[in-house]
């Protein structure tokens, strides 16, 4: 029992440790991109883009070694890969060394990613599993927030020692883990039973297969498109939206890093309320209502992208994006919900990855389109485009609500 308890303590720290690190980095990481790198809207653009790359390209082949080695090595071999890439890009400020920081880090999140989960099912067992995981989450939000403050404080005085520390806290991490974590129930996989590109082929198949014919889920396909075409882009260039083209209150003279960071902050805080808020609601909703919440939910989202493009005044670009976090936040695990309950629990997580998939190839091929277009004229109009491209959502939502309630009547 205690070796049990020991080990969820250990992947607490882990989920509370990395949530504060990423935080201590993300805070300030578009701010430097910005004023210390003077990267354009093209090559901010273009730095999500390979990270997205990055994740895509190597999630089938750093999965091999939780598979068939070990999830406690995958994970340390990430901290450490994630770890040297931050402080890679904070020490040398140049476009290419940010470049080159995003494909490693790209690449350390793909270890990670599923092995650390991986390993805590398979040290705890599956009977309070849902709880630690609930409880990772949690941990994880509440030291996000510490993040933002922390790094907000020390980057308003040198913008780049946030990403600095947090690259030197995730290979402490990894030291840490060495002599902490243990691995007492991992079973390797057999080679050929493991994951390779050939079978990330078959399962983008397998799902457009289920997919194909069931109108409701070939709509849906298309709403995770568009979902991923436009993200990548506005979320790379809102940062650099408020530092060019918005007058900051001048309030004790506040640095606009300070800003960006309560920004930050307050969008999350009531980001965790409103999902709190809508988990609860969720369940007592039927189908029909849980579209037509989504079709307000993407109206509010385009609306608020174009008018925050639009704004110059501080109050109103604050409110607007304010408005923007939080229905995006809750926007996805309404969407979740309905996805889930319209495929077999036999090809669930199939047709889950086929979404994924989709989603992050729409942000590697929408987000060059809209930082070139940020280039070529403004930082403004290529978020108005970001707005325009997630629109068509609306019309998809539309015909999914009146065909569900002519089906209903």
């Amino acid at each position: 029992m205690s070796n049990k308890f020991s080990q969820s303590l250990i992947y607490l720290i882990y989920t509370g440790a990395t949530g504060f690190f990423f935080s201590l980095v993300f805070t300030v990481n578009q701010i430097y991109h910005i004023e210390t790198v003077k990267l354009n809207p093209f090559q901010l653009v273009l730095v999500g883009t390979v990270l997205e790359a990055s994740c895509f390209i190597f999630e089938i082949p750093t999965g091999i070694v939780a598979d068939i080695k070990s999830r406690k090595l995958s994970v340390i071999i990430g901290l450490v890969l994630i770890g040297s890439a931050f402080i890679i890009e904070a020490s040398i400020p140049l476009f290419i060394v940010v470049l080159l920081s995003q494909l490693l880090w790209g690449l350390g999140y793909t270890f990670t990613s599923g092995a650390d989960q991986a390993w805590i099912a398979e040290e705890v067992g599956e009977e309070n599993l849902d709880s630690i995981y609930l409880k990772g989450a949690q941990v994880s939000q509440f030291f996000s927030l510490m993040g933002i403050i922390v790094s907000t404080t020390i980057g308003a005085m040198i913008v780049n020692l946030p990403i600095l520390m947090g690259g030197i806290f995730f290979v402490l991490l990894a030291l840490f883990l060495m002599f902490f974590m243990k691995e007492t129930n991992f079973t390797p996989i057999d080679k050929e039973d493991r994951s390779s590109f050939k079978q990330m082929i078959h399962t983008f198949s397998q799902g457009i297969k289920f997919i194909n014919g069931k109108w409701l889920l070939m709509i849906m396909l298309g709403i995770s498109l568009l979902h991923g075409l436009y993200s990548e882009g506005f979320d790379r260039l809102w940062t650099a939206h408020f530092l060019k083209n918005i007058d900051f209150p001048d309030i004790i003279n506040l640095k606009p890093i300070v800003w960006i960071g309560l920004i930050n902050g307050i969008a999350m805080i009531l980001s965790i309320i409103a999902v709190e808020y809508i988990k609860r609601k969720m369940n007592k909703e039927g189908e029909l209502k849980r579209v037509w919440i989504l079709l307000i939910i993407n109206i509010v989202m385009v609306l608020s992208i174009i008018l925050l493009a639009l704004s110059r005044n501080f109050s109103l670009a604050f409110s607007m994006y304010l408005t923007f976090y939080i229905v995006r936040t809750t926007n996805g695990p309404i969407y979740g919900v309905l996805l889930n309950k319209n495929i077999k629990s036999q090809v669930r997580a199939t047709v889950i990855s086929t979404y994924g998939q989709l989603d992050a190839l729409g942000q590697i091929i929408g987000g060059p389109i809209i930082g070139l277009i940020a280039l070529k004229t403004s930082i403004p109009f290529a978020m108005i485009i970001s707005g325009v491209i997630l629109s068509p959502v609306i019309a998809l939502y539309l015909y999914v609500f009146f065909k569900a309630k002519l089906k209903i009547s």
